[in-house]
């Protein structure tokens, strides 16, 4: 079966000769016939000359690029992508760690595998698809998981139906597509954490946050600790550790009861700990000299560029209300987990906050995202997790 063809505009032919790994529509000339969202689809220049192939949807991307080669993806292209992303992994101690069994297999645009996300939860692999191209093949992928993984496989769950693009008319479901398995107990650097992946955000766990967490760890001693915006609770656990409290703060109740299980699961009943449901910037108005280290890990402020400055606006009252409030010589881990915000521009976010706050503050840290959470080097935009510590005066 022939393919569509997509063609661009003169002189929109560079970024995917910089191998970069998405077609936006703007950037196209003409289209040869008419594509169903998920299709593959093949790229030429202006000068009919093949560029990529890749699946096609409508909307500002328009073509996410599985190969710059003049080939078809089938099931030995996907099993190769998947093994090397997997073996990647191995060769970084990863797999088998006893440690930690809990990683991202598979990392979309990192992977060479855009709209493709697979986490791997101590046997459980979960699989969430942006895009219909992908999400048609997910029984594949559940059976390359199969071969792959063997025995330390027992469930493949699809987590799609919040993430397939709502326009594209198909109604996800989110599913056994392999085995079953109730929620799961995973071990992170030794710490114990349970995993929902039917209620839970995202796949069910931040595993980006594995190696911040870690050092996290190494500035608790001692220390009165707020963890806002905390979610399962997991900066909270690394914190305990050392830490003479530690306070978790989300506005869900789902959120706190995970977080004060997790607590429990490595702590027992520890008088240190103590959870709050409330708003976020309320609770921080009312804290001046009260925490020594603050951890501000909020969900992305922006998902799209029109929000932007609204968002940096939002980055900047988080952190101004957390430099003021926070104890002289006291520490601040803070985050941005947005796209469209780049490093830059969430370092300055945190100096307007400094500057207007008048306090000295010193960078200690500038933090990413792990390995398991490869940047492609030719799609700058799969580096997403921006993060600082800062030393307050």
């Amino acid at each position: 079966m022939q393919r569509i063809k997509i063609v661009l505009k003169s002189g929109k032919d560079q970024s995917p000769r910089r191998f970069h790994p998405w077609i936006f529509s703007g950037a196209i000339k003409k289209i040869y016939g008419n594509p169903v969202e998920g299709d593959l689809v093949d790229v030429y220049d202006n000068k009919d000359e093949f560029l990529a192939v890749g699946h096609y949807q409508p909307g500002s991307i328009a073509v996410r690029i599985l190969s710059f080669k003049e080939i078809t993806p089938d099931i030995d292209f996907f099993t190769a992508r998947i093994k090397s992303a997997f073996d990647y992994r191995k060769s970084l101690g990863m797999i088998a760690n006893k440690d930690t069994n809990v990683y991202r297999l598979v990392h979309a645009e990192g992977d060479d595998l855009p709209g493709l996300i697979i986490d791997y939860y101590n046997g459980v692999a979960v699989m969430q698809m942006h895009s219909v191209g992908m999400y048609r093949l997910r029984k594949e992928f559940a059976e390359i998981l199969k071969i792959l993984l063997g025995d330390d496989l027992k469930a493949v769950y699809d987590k799609s139906e919040g993430t397939i693009p709502f326009m594209s008319g198909i109604t996800a479901a989110n599913e056994f597509l392999y085995g079953n398995s109730d929620p799961v107990v995973v071990t992170e650097n030794g710490f114990r954490f349970k995993i929902d992946w039917t209620t839970g955000q995202k796949t069910g766990f931040f595993i980006d946050q594995r190696e911040n967490r870690r050092l996290l760890g190494e500035y608790t001693n001692g220390r009165s600790v707020l963890n806002m915006f905390g979610y399962t609770g997991a900066f909270s656990v690394y914190a305990m550790k050392n830490a003479s409290l530690v306070h978790t703060v989300d506005s869900s109740a789902p959120a706190i009861e995970m977080a004060d299980e997790n607590m429990k699961l490595n702590f027992g009943e520890d008088n240190r700990h103590q959870s709050f449901k409330t708003d976020a910037f309320e609770f921080l108005n009312e804290i001046r000299d009260k925490y020594d280290l603050i951890i501000l890990d909020p969900p992305a402020f922006a998902k799209h560029k029109n929000v932007l400055a609204d968002a940096l606006q939002g980055y900047k009252r988080l952190n101004m209300k957390a430099i003021e409030q926070i104890r002289p010589g006291g520490i601040i881990f803070t985050f941005s987990c947005s796209q469209v915000v780049t490093r830059e521009n969430f370092r300055k976010s945190v100096f307007a906050a400094a500057a207007n706050t008048g306090r000295r503050v010193r960078i200690l840290h500038q933090m990413s995202q792990p390995p398991d959470h490869p940047v492609n080097i030719y799609h700058p935009e799969s580096e997403y997790l921006k993060g600082l510590v800062i030393y307050v005066e």
